[in-house]
């Protein structure tokens, strides 16, 4: 392991230790002084070659395999970049490719302290042939208990603006980019959002579900959604909502998430929502009458 790859995977360890709890890391004093020494060029550059050549081939990272898919998704902490498969499967095909991934996200233990406090793996709902999926941050505790995303107060708002979009919930697809409750150590109640160790260890599962669906539009919502699928870090979905982007060639449409919604009833934050559906509605060519276009206009 090269010196890029030991730190990053210190930097993983010490933030799954800080999710659990951690607070505190002892380090003896030689391990100290070592750290404090320069580290020489030939060490520190990523694409320097090792001074003492290896005798066996490096363990090969554990990797989902989808049904239909050509280039297998890693289930590497360190999440390589999705390849999609660009593949036109039939619908039978689809059905039987996320069935076999809904089987292995079952069994999935990457995140051990995730693993260890879920009731269940939440997988994602809905109609797999669809062209627009909505991808949340990851289950609460009314999800965790029930086995499907949005279905406490937050879910129960997200039907209703589905609703007003003239569609059902049955019609769309809905996934988290964790499909497990962020545990929360020492806490009888509450939630948490997810760590980006967590996202990076789950982003493989999302990239499955989205390439064997091949929505024409993905509806994020929350900043933890925007960071996990997108990867864009330390910006909130203030800057981001509104503003369409992208995820491997599919247009993505950033939003509030229906929590914050609930915290703050404002017209004017509603209006900033429903101005995002109208957005993603037009795109899908959906049919948008003059009702539609004025739900929480200031009058």
């Amino acid at each position: 392991m090269d010196y890029p790859e030991l730190l990053e995977a210190t930097i993983r360890h010490l933030e799954e230790e800080k999710a659990r709890g951690v607070r505190h890391v002892n380090v003896d004093r030689e391990v100290l002084s070592r750290l404090a020494r320069p580290i020489s060029r030939s060490i520190a550059r990523s694409d320097a070659s090792p001074s003492v050549p290896e005798t066996a081939p490096r363990p090969q990272s554990p990797r989902i395999e989808v049904p239909g898919q050509s280039a297998p998704v890693s289930e590497s902490r360190r999440v390589e970049k999705f390849e999609p498969t660009r593949v036109t499967r039939s619908r039978e095909e689809k059905e039987t490719a996320m069935a076999g991934l809904r089987e292995r996200a079952m069994g999935c233990a990457l995140c051990p302290n995730l693993a260890a406090a879920r009731t269940q793996v939440v997988f994602g709902v809905g109609n797999i042939h669809t062209e627009l999926m909505f991808v949340g941050e990851a289950p609460g505790m009314d999800e965790d208990r029930q086995g499907e995303p949005f279905v406490g107060k937050a879910g129960e708002l997200l039907n209703k603006i589905i609703g007003a979009m003239g569609l059902k919930r049955e019609e769309i697809y809905i996934g988290n980019v964790v499909k497990c409750r962020p545990d929360t150590p020492g806490q009888a109640s509450g939630n948490r959002p997810p760590t980006p160790v967590e996202m990076a260890a789950c982003l493989p599962f999302l990239a499955a579900q989205i390439d064997i669906i091949q929505p024409k539009v993905i509806v994020c919502l929350g900043t933890s959604a925007v960071q996990g699928l997108l990867g864009k870090k330390q910006i909130g979905i203030t800057r981001l909502r509104g503003k369409w982007m992208s995820f491997e060639g599919i247009p993505v449409m950033p939003t509030y998430h229906p929590a914050y919604l609930l915290r703050n009833q404002s017209v004017s934050e509603k209006r900033k929502v429903w101005e995002d559906m109208l957005a993603a509605m037009e795109r899908l060519g959906l049919p948008i009458s003059e009702k539609q276009r004025g739900y929480f206009l200031q009058k």
